[in-house]
């Protein structure tokens, strides 16, 4: 398997429906069109993105299907190769036969994903921007959709190459100073290379500043809903969700297992987690829910810790809630409340009527708000990227140091180039060429 192969897929998800789309990129894309389409012109005549009304014939010379066929020609689309879309009526066996036609006809199937590389491979697109191609599918909400949009549009990668193009100057500068001595050039040195480094390491941070946030809309913010048994977790659950997602009953530890439910609030995704109650059993199926409880506790964003406000409060309780990742909630507030609640600080709701749910909800999200996340700024680094400018980050305090402790510019000039590998790998761009290119752009050398 090679990118100069040609690769045929089926882009729509399986089942049925009223169209399904088939795509062969390659460069004999439009020659296996050629030999699957009749129509009144072959598709090596047609125009580029204009359909054309036809019929697909497979083995023997049997019909699959009456289609819709356009082509597109290189570099003019998404692959940047000759790229043929075909679509069909939405029926899976229809696909899966037009799909079988374009691979007799000389295509391989495509592997995951390969249709989205080749567009980076032929420069259609950066490595983040690929990225957002599949954040745009999973997005959620309305802010993991945006926030995808503007990494399709390339937000993200603007800023990566702005600070590439500054560490490719600064470099190109020392390694000019190092390496052509006679022409007079004067490295950056002392408060210059510090100042310009400081500026650097500013934009580094201020993107990873941002990986709380990109984790969060990618995955959702995990919500864990615990307390003791009977006390409401799965009616809340419910309440939540605005369905019945978990069966409620009187008898204690019914939710034996962690149940996850992902809820859109105000354009976030929360990842509710309903987990068993918490006391002490002879079971051991329940101890070992309990025991998954307490682990989704030390991974939770933000913890729900839900109390039964008609019964006597839990000696435990008043150190948790000093934890400003947990909400205390006392339920059942339509019931007379214990005398042991007075004056306690907690949310009050009830999950029969649906009281103080409202108040829950915006106490849940201003928990969120203050973990770093900004609704109003939706660009958001992911883990790969985060790695990345983390070791750039670190490389360009070594580099920092070493002028510091007055050692040689080609000291700096290695941690230079290893940040500027690090941060080009967000991008998906390695190339030392360029360091060279902007050398001899920048300085009359060898004139």
């Amino acid at each position: 398997m090679t990118v100069s192969d040609t690769i045929a897929a089926v882009s729509t998800p399986p089942g049925e429906g009223a169209i399904a789309l088939v795509r062969v990129s390659g460069a004999n894309a439009i020659e296996v069109a050629d030999k699957i389409f009749h129509g009144k012109e072959t598709p090596s005549q047609f125009e580029p993105r204009v359909q054309h009304l036809g019929e697909i014939f497979g083995s023997e010379g049997r019909l699959i299907d009456q289609v819709m066929l356009a082509v597109h020609r290189a570099p003019a689309s998404y692959t940047g190769e000759d790229l043929i879309e075909i679509s069909c009526h939405g029926g899976m066996l229809v696909s899966a036969k037009l799909l079988e036609a374009c691979l007799r006809a000389g295509a391989r199937a495509a592997r995951p994903g390969e249709f989205t590389e080749r567009a980076f491979r032929n420069g259609k697109m950066d490595l983040t921007q690929a990225e957002a191609v599949i954040d745009l599918i999973r997005a959620k909400t309305d802010l993991a959709l945006r926030s995808a949009t503007e990494q399709l549009e390339g937000r993200l990668g603007e800023q990566i190459r702005k600070i590439r193009d500054e560490l490719i100057e600064m470099l190109a500068h020392i390694n000019a100073s190092i390496d052509f001595p006679e022409e007079g050039i004067a490295p950056d040195e002392g408060e210059t290379l510090r100042a310009r480094l400081g500026s650097i390491r500013e934009e580094i941070t201020a993107l990873l500043a941002t990986a709380d946030q990109g984790r969060i809309l990618r995955e959702g913010v995990r919500v864990v809903i615990y307390g003791a048994t009977n006390a409401g977790k799965s009616s809340l659950l419910n309440r939540l969700l605005g369905y019945d997602r978990v069966i409620v009953s009187d008898t204690h530890g019914t939710t034996r297992d962690t149940i996850e439910e992902t809820v859109n609030l105000d354009g976030l995704p929360i990842r509710l987690l309903d987990t068993a109650g918490l006391r002490t059993s002879a079971s051991e199926l329940e101890r070992e829910g309990i025991a998954r409880t307490e682990k989704s506790l030390q991974l939770a964003d933000l913890r729900l810790h839900i109390a039964d406000g008609s019964n006597s409060k839990p000696p435990h309780l008043q150190e948790r809630n000093r934890d400003s990742n947990e909400i205390v909630v006392l339920n059942k507030s339509d019931l007379p409340e214990n005398s042991d609640w007075k004056d306690f600080h907690a949310l009050r709701i009830s999950c029969l009527t649906g009281e103080g749910l409202p108040e829950l909800q915006k106490e849940i999200l201003a928990r969120i708000t203050k973990q770093n996340l900004k609704p109003e700024s939706t660009l958001a680094i992911n883990t790969r990227h985060r790695d990345c400018l983390r070791r750039g980050l670190e490389s360009c305090d070594r580099a920092a140091s070493a002028q510091t402790q007055g050692l040689s510019t080609e000291y700096a000039a290695i941690h230079l180039n290893e940040a500027l590998r690090a941060v080009g790998e967000v991008i998906g761009v390695v190339d030392v060429e360029q360091i060279l290119d902007s050398v001899f752009s920048q300085f009359c050398i060898g004139k």
